[in-house]
């Protein structure tokens, strides 16, 4: 065969599925190319079927993450209270009112903080698992809610969280807010 036919030979068998069948019947192959087919297909629905399993997967492994953030911050609460109540007499509280206006989070909603008290000084305190840049904005707003709410301005603002981004922590010291973190 010469080297022209060969290469239309080729040529055809890739780009003419009729013709492409055609040779394989000839040959016998032409159930196994359907049934090739068939397997490229199921393979295809294997995959997408995986991917979807591996999001749920993903999806549960962080709520559990959210889970145990929430109840480690639950428990560093808790700890903290019991130390600074029976210790150093400072009175813990967790401060909460309704937002009618929106100021916190744009929308009437519930707003909750944690306070620590003594000697007349009022200390607002944030505990959280991760605090992002956008975080520091919404505690500030929950200071001015509590001053606007109760008339008393806090003495300090306080985050304390085992990891804050570095544009969270430049933020919170331009807004005067302390944070106490892993460093």
């Amino acid at each position: 065969m010469s080297s022209q036919l060969k290469q239309r030979f080729l040529r055809l068998l890739k780009e003419d599925e009729e013709f492409r069948y055609a040779v394989a019947g000839l040959l016998g192959l032409e159930e196994i190319l359907k049934r090739l087919d068939r397997h490229e297909e199921q393979l295809v629905k294997l995959r997408e079927d995986m991917n979807r399993g591996f999001e749920l997967i993903e999806r549960r492994i962080s709520a559990l993450g959210a889970r145990w953030g929430i109840q480690a911050e639950e428990a560093f609460r808790e700890a903290l209270k019991g130390i600074l109540e029976k210790e150093f007499d400072v009175k813990i509280e967790r401060w909460v009112a309704k937002d009618s206006d929106g100021i916190v989070y744009d929308y009437p909603s519930d707003v909750e903080i944690d306070i620590a008290v003594k000697d007349g000084k009022t200390i607002l305190i944030e505990i959280s698992s991760h605090i992002k840049p956008s975080d520091i904005p919404t505690f500030k707003r929950k200071a001015q809610l509590y001053e606007k709410t109760t008339g008393k301005k806090p003495d300090r603002l306080v985050i304390v969280t085992p990891y804050a981004d570095e544009k969270a922590l430049k933020m919170a010291k331009e807004f005067g807010i302390e944070i106490y973190t892993k460093t």
